[in-house]
């Protein structure tokens, strides 16, 4: 009998393979990280225009709500019908989002625009990581981050100085400077899509039978979205006002009914609920979750210290940055390499949270006169400890579930940890924003008994410049409203006369410390639970031969299960079971084993082993035996087997 095919795993994808789909990866990474660090530097120079500093935390958090709640989506999509089609989709969608934001004219169109942009962001970095689970192994996945890793940092330097470049400009071209920020997202696009589309071959997917929890979309919006808004608009409100609680109670109802649908859907859910009782995921993703926090809510603050404070413009702000993106760089290729190297990654977190908190906690302590190359050191050490953090990170939390769950485990990850990011964004500006204005109107009071800025007062109240001319009056009024115009046009502090101007950068650095101080609260959470998470070991294959092994393993299982029943008791005639080499007494047909296509009669109700029946067929064909030996048929059969012999080998005439 012949056994069935077993499915053939595939052999696998070489390095020169590996690295033509990387570079259709790492164009749509380059899109997404170009456009986060030119955002982070612009921001102020484009919050100003649009006449709306205070607002500019609408346009970051309208962006990370889309992506954070398209990520999941794209993941579980990319699961069921194959992951290249939705990140072609992500960058179109993003290319489109940037087209739109450069034609904006509030900042209530921009946050709009933001939030198609980050509908397609929410796919770019997820499926990105998620394709290169599935082709390279997590242990050897650490090596080729690197190259992930080349492209962010650069872009991390490039980006700030790109996004200050083009701030700075009142016009190129014929369109406002900052504008330029977006548009130059637009034939970086055209360009990733050309080259994913020729390069990105991945095996096909059998099309999935699941239905899409689009209910699941809708009640995790219902869920996020109130939560979010409380905590952007929650210092104007109150807290505890009746539009806080409001959105409290919506967004709490809104959780609730999210994990309600996904226990029901089960497998098909957005978000699987089983992946939850890996003890290794579910810390994970709440480690995740705080670093997000951390991350997102106090490094984003970096530019704003950096040109407020220091009075650096958007240009040189991005070229100060670059001690933190160095140090980012560094941790990741060191504990890259020694990941790749080892098979081991559980130190590296360790060192990464403990290295985090130390930083942030350092950046609490400057102030407005804090020299520039301490503020570096504090930012390199912040980034040294992020880039040991994120990368083992991620290949845990992928290492952590089946080959077959890649999708929704590398999107899980980056939606916790973008969860974490954007409260964190919207509470730590929240935080800020709710210290500024009292804080510069206490500096402004004290300010008010020192002789030079008295003289500075009056000179101001006499100047060409408006600025001073305006700050100079208002004062002289007794007027001390003009604290507030920090939080409409921050560009008033590098306008200002040095003395003037005093009062504005010690407040925003005093806020500064504050939110430092909250976020080092944060990291050191993270550090603890670390501390916890424990170690599951790298696999040496990716998710697609990992998939594919098991595939075989599981057809091969198959194979032998329905060769052995045939060979040992012919199961299907329902003869009955084997023991001790014997079929025992066939209950509903009383047969022998099947010789030459008959069934021969049992003997006194047994039928003849296995190794009769082999020992008989040897003997009909004439088989050679070990050690040249024959064993001739029996006498009564040789002359039919001769027969047969002749009528097939030699036929008389």
């Amino acid at each position: 009998m012949t056994a069935p095919t077993a499915v053939a795993a595939p052999a696998g994808f070489s390095h020169r393979q590996i690295l033509t789909i990387l570079s259709g990866l790492m164009l749509g990474m380059l899109l997404s990280s170009l456009d986060q660090t030119i955002v982070s530097t612009a921001i102020r120079t484009i919050a100003d225009d649009l006449d709306g500093y205070a607002m500019q935390a609408w346009a970051t958090t309208a962006y990370l709500i889309t992506a954070t709640l398209t990520t999941p989506l794209y993941g579980k999509l990319s699961d069921m019908f194959g992951r290249k089609p939705f990140y072609m989709a992500a960058i179109s969608i993003f290319v489109v989002g940037s087209l739109l934001c450069t034609l904006a004219q509030s900042m209530y169109q921009l946050a709009a625009f933001r939030a198609v942009q980050g509908i397609g962001a929410g796919g770019l970095m997820s499926l990105a990581l998620a394709i290169l689970g599935d082709i390279v192994s997590p242990r050897e996945r650490a090596r080729y981050q690197g190259y992930f890793l080349a492209v962010f940092g650069t872009s991390s330097v490039i980006g700030p100085v790109l996004g200050g470049v083009l701030a700075g400009q009142d016009t190129l071209l014929g369109v406002s400077g900052w504008r330029w920020v977006f548009l130059v997202n637009v034939p970086v696009g055209l360009l990733a899509l050309a080259v994913v589309s020729r390069v990105l071959r991945l095996p096909k997917r059998p099309r999935s039978t699941d239905r899409v929890d689009w209910w699941g979309v809708l009640v995790l919006a219902v869920g996020l979205v109130p939560l979010l808004i409380v905590a952007e608009q929650g210092r104007e409100w109150g807290w505890g006002s009746g539009l806080s609680l409001t959105c409290y109670a919506v967004g709490a109802l809104g959780i609730a009914g999210f994990v309600v649908v996904e226990k029901g859907l089960k497998d098909a859910a957005l978000i699987p609920l089983r992946i939850f009782a890996n003890g290794t995921f579910a810390l994970g993703v709440v480690i995740s979750f705080v670093v997000g926090a951390a991350m997102f809510g106090g490094i984003s603050l970096l530019p704003q210290y950096l040109q407020v404070v220091r009075g650096a413009s958007p240009t040189l702000a991005g070229l100060q940055m670059m001690p933190m993106v160095l140090g980012m760089m560094i941790g990741s290729v060191i504990s890259g390499q020694l990941i790749a190297r080892t098979g081991r990654y559980r130190i590296f977190p360790i060192i990464g949270a403990a290295t985090l908190t130390l930083g942030l906690f350092l950046l609490h302590f400057l102030d407005a006169d804090s020299p520039l190359w301490l503020a570096m050191l504090f930012m390199a050490c912040t980034g040294f400890g992020l880039g040991n953090l994120m990368q083992p990170l991620t290949l845990a939390l992928q290492n952590a579930l089946p080959p077959k769950d890649m999708g929704v485990s590398t999107a899980a990850a980056t939606f916790f940890r973008q969860i974490g990011g954007t409260l964190g964004v919207a509470v730590f500006l929240s935080i800020l924003f709710a210290q500024l204005t009292p804080n510069i109107t206490d500096e402004m009071r004290a300010a008010a008994d020192d002789p030079k800025f008295g003289q500075a007062v009056l000179a101001g109240a006499q100047s060409d410049n408006p600025a001073d001319a305006a700050l100079a009056k208002g004062l002289l009024a007794q007027d001390t409203s003009a604290a507030g115009e920090v939080l409409r046009d921050s560009s008033i502090v590098q306008q200002l006369n040095p003395e003037l101007a005093r009062p504005f950068q010690v407040g925003f650095a005093e806020s500064m410390s504050t939110v430092f101080l909250a976020v080092t609260g944060l990291a050191l959470v993270a550090l603890v639970l670390v501390l916890f998470w424990k170690e599951a070991p790298l696999r040496t294959v990716g998710g697609i031969q990992a998939a594919n092994d098991k595939a075989e393993s599981a057809a091969n299982d198959k194979a032998d299960t329905v060769v052995d029943g045939k060979a040992d008791s012919a199961a299907s005639d329902k003869v009955g079971p084997v023991a001790d080499g014997k079929a025992e007494s066939a209950v509903d047909r009383k047969v022998g084993p099947v010789v030459d296509g008959k069934a021969e009669p049992a003997v006194n109700g047994k039928a003849d082993s296995v190794a009769d029946v082999a020992a008989r067929m040897v003997e009909q064909a004439g088989l050679p035996l070990p050690g040249g030996a024959t064993v001739e048929p029996p006498l009564e059969q040789s002359a039919g087997l001769e027969r047969a012999r002749r009528g097939v080998d030699a036929p008389d005439s």
